[in-house]
């Protein structure tokens, strides 16, 4: 029997705010499931995970990222599937926003304030992962 796990992969992405220097985290909101989560998608077939993961975050935030550490993944069920997301810290470099089709809206929040955002609770472990790594870093 093939695996039918779903292949998925993301960024926590990050940056220094312009006002302050503080740490921001990007979360984006997706309409369909009126969620805010980190950006994160399908693979393409053939696609490696980290070029999907940063294909992904510039598709729904409009952001080239620099990929830092690896962060866990996350396994999770949907719709009876298994679904596998792999994902990296990512700081943010060049881009802007723009609303598209899978995003309607993205905040850069600090922390505490995207973990308290953030829809899933799962998604919430990553915020503690990027800062544990950037810790290390």
């Amino acid at each position: 029997m093939a695996d039918d796990t779903i292949q998925a992969a993301g960024c926590v992405l990050w940056r220094r705010s312009p006002v302050d220097s503080a740490l921001e985290i990007c979360l984006v909101h997706r309409p369909k499931y009126d969620d805010w989560s980190h950006p994160k998608g399908k693979l393409k077939r053939g696609e490696e995970f980290l070029t999907g993961a940063l294909r992904e975050v510039e598709e729904e935030t409009g952001y080239d990222a620099v990929p830092g550490a690896v962060l866990p993944t996350l396994r999770y069920a949907v719709d009876g599937r298994p679904k596998e997301v792999r994902y990296w810290a990512a700081e943010a470099s060049d881009g802007r926003f723009a609303p598209n089709d899978e995003v309607d809206r993205v905040l850069w929040l600090s922390p505490t304030a995207a973990r308290h955002r953030l829809t899933q609770p799962r998604d919430r472990d990553l915020v503690d992962a990027l800062l544990d790594a950037l810790r290390l870093a």
